[in-house]
């Protein structure tokens, strides 16, 4: 009974957030639990989004908080069907979500370094952010990506592509294949 009066409470309370923040949103908008929404840039979210966060977690999502960020002049375009679970998506460029697109419990998604990777710069806070590196990344329609997973910048995950649990993409994926590992290598061709 208390379960289901807070799926009610915070889908109704994070529409109201998403309006309030001036977030683009398609219908049938289901954010459930907590969500952190840090929105300098342009956030678009498309129809039937559904995103699980916080006390409201599946099985394997540890009560995280889901994060979505996006910096001054950046963007996250997210397209329709789209699900996730306790995520943390960080935009200081451009990131684009397809269609019926999974992203795993805890999946981490940024397109920046977020810090210099030249020590000297990094020392100094007033130089170390924004002499980063960003580059946009892309998740074409029908990819999953397994828990535990984290996409880094410039990336590109070709459409009905499988991400496997706990993996480290660090490069683009073809269409219809499953990667895996630290750094994520080719598994197999996927058939269907």
């Amino acid at each position: 009974m208390l379960k289901k009066f807070l799926i009610k409470y915070f889908i109704f309370r994070n529409k109201i957030l998403f309006k309030k923040k001036g977030i683009s949103h398609g219908k049938h908008l289901m954010v459930m639990g907590p969500i952190q929404l840090l929105v300098m840039g342009e956030l678009k979210v498309g129809n039937h989004f559904n995103m699980i966060s916080g006390i409201m977690t599946n099985a394997l999502g540890r009560n995280l908080k889901s994060t979505l960020r996006v910096d001054l002049g950046a963007k996250i375009i997210i397209g329709d069907n789209v699900g996730m679970s306790c995520v943390s998506i960080w935009s200081k460029e451009e990131i684009i979500i397809g269609d019926n697109v999974k992203l795993g419990a805890n999946v981490i998604v940024f397109d920046s370094d977020m810090h210099s990777l030249d020590y000297q710069l990094r020392r100094d806070i007033s130089t170390d952010g924004i002499n980063s590196k960003s580059s946009p990344i892309v998740i074409e329609d029908d990819v999953f990506i397994g828990a535990n997973s984290i996409i880094t910048k410039g990336v590109k995950i070709g459409r009905q592509a499988i991400i496997a649990a706990g993996s480290v993409v660090v490069k683009s994926i073809p269409e219809r294949q499953t990667w895996g590992g630290n750094p994520a290598r080719f598994i197999k061709e996927n058939t269907k």
